[in-house]
């Protein structure tokens, strides 16, 4: 497959459609070629297309081998990818094709063939790793007459562009989506059920309800909603003891940190961020929907009052709005107050600090200085142990899922991680608001006991706020 003799093959003979099936009814087996971006994106997606064959151009090891030295999270990828390819080196040659886990086999592919000049648009990669994708088709074509019996070329590549120009040289180009939750399918974490009226005097009279179909996830809340009247509901959540009963929420009359839920969302999401039990939770909604006011309320309370946790620690991963300003001066805290400057003013507005306070010198510092808040950068965050500490990761849907997992892996005992983020306001240019690591958390975690969900829809931060939100 790699040699380019194996290459020379009959040109514009059509080849088989990539969902087509044989006479037998089985599904064609298939040959992925695999673009650079994927790889720096996902370094585990050299064993994701089940039983088919991968191939890997050898410009794209090229590629690889630029951001090795790069610190970023492509760089940790791209040593990744290196790791991975020299392990399945040494158990066999990967010229002809060692044999994956899950029955395909992985290939590094030459070809010293180039596309014609008129194809030919960029000075980079792009043509060559085109050129031995369009070799591979050619190849199935001119080998085995049956149809049925060739394999089909699939071009992967995160590339827009790039899938345009495969498409237009006769390639089946896809997107490489591995998780795609499209935002209708995004599990809510709250469920609105109809139920007879003496069901819901019964939740409000003995402190629970059994529920035990049909299934309900641990921690999903659930509003219980009289059949005859509407406007007759309860509020709880749900609990495994052992059997699933739905548990009424607390009411928080005295607020939180100063503040109270305005709605039925907020008050959700505080019962998950302050149970003890539940050492992660995910926020997700649109701007103004107090998550992340929420998340610092919940967070200061657990540290400054309760004394549950040694202290809140809060980050944000750092993508420029528009265009960036470039390098910042300073020490690492003066480089983060542009970036962390939201959070800044959450904890202001919860200390209920005045314009007056303000001009004498008060301000977030004191939390800080106190040893009550501290500010971390997510760039060295790996390789951390992080105990009895309540994390708060803000604007997370800027995470890829690797980034997310590396966060998550960090948890040390007694540690409670919180995620907040919109997926629709995404700067990172390798996710997207199908597939960043907020989502991917999500739905992951759905069904796990030490996990609460909440997607917000209600803005409260101002009338103004809350049309842009939904107009814009």
């Amino acid at each position: 497959m790699t040699s380019t003799s194996a290459f020379e093959k009959k040109p514009n003979e059509p080849a088989p459609d990539v969902d087509g099936d044989a006479e037998a009814g089985t599904s064609s087996p298939k040959i992925f070629v695999l673009d650079t971006n994927v790889l720096l994106h996902d370094p585990r997606a050299l064993f994701s297309f089940e039983d088919n064959d991968v191939v890997i151009p050898i410009y794209v090891v090229e590629e690889i081998d630029n951001f090795k030295k790069d610190l970023s999270e492509l760089g940790r990828n791209a040593r990744q990818v290196s790791r991975y390819l020299d392990q399945l080196r040494e158990e066999g040659s990967l010229a002809e094709g060692v044999q994956l886990d899950r029955g395909g086999h992985l290939f590094v592919a030459v070809t010293t063939q180039s596309l014609p000049p008129e194809l030919t648009t960029d000075r980079g990669q792009d043509s060559k790793i085109l050129a031995v994708a369009l070799e591979l088709q050619k190849k199935e074509i001119q080998d085995k007459e049956d149809p049925y019996a060739r394999k089909v070329v699939v071009f992967i590549t995160k590339d827009t562009n790039l899938r345009i120009r495969a498409d237009a040289m006769g390639l089946l180009a896809e997107d490489y989506e591995p998780e795609r939750i499209a935002d209708d399918e995004l599990y809510k974490g709250i469920t609105e059920i109809d139920v007879p009226a003496e069901q819901v005097d019964q939740f409000f009279a003995e402190g629970k309800l059994p529920l035990p179909d049909p299934y309900y996830g641990p921690n999903e809340f659930i509003v219980l909603r009289d059949e005859t009247n509407p406007r007759h509901t309860g509020l709880g959540r749900m609990k495994m003891n052992p059997e699933p009963e739905v548990h009424p929420i607390s009411s928080f009359k005295d607020g939180v940190w100063g503040i109270r839920p305005r709605n039925r969302e907020q008050s959700c999401a505080l019962e998950a961020l302050l149970d003890e039990d539940v050492k992660l939770v995910t926020l997700v909604g649109k701007a103004g929907t107090g998550k992340t006011l929420m998340a610092i309320a919940a967070g200061l309370t657990k540290v400054t009052e309760e004394n549950v946790y040694q202290r809140l620690l809060v980050s944000r991963p750092i993508f420029p709005l528009g265009k960036d300003l470039g390098y910042l001066p300073g020490d690492v805290e003066e480089k983060l107050n542009p970036w962390m400057q939201p959070i800044f003013d959450n904890m202001e507005f919860l200390m209920g600090l005045t314009a007056r306070d303000k001009k004498h010198g008060r301000s977030y510092r004191e939390l800080v200085d106190m040893g009550v808040v501290e500010i971390e950068p997510l760039t060295y965050i790996r390789g951390r142990s992080i105990p009895s500490q309540y994390l708060i990761v803000d604007e997370s849907q800027n995470l890829t899922p690797h980034e997310v997992k590396t966060i998550i892996s960090r948890a040390g005992e007694g540690t409670k991680i919180v995620l907040t983020g919109d997926p629709s306001q995404i700067d990172n240019p390798y996710v997207d608001a199908t597939n960043n690591g907020l989502v991917h958390v999500v739905n992951r975690f759905r069904a796990e006991k030490i996990a609460a969900h909440i997607t917000f829809t209600k803005g409260e931060r101002s009338e103004l706020a809350e049309i842009a939100a939904n107009l814009l």
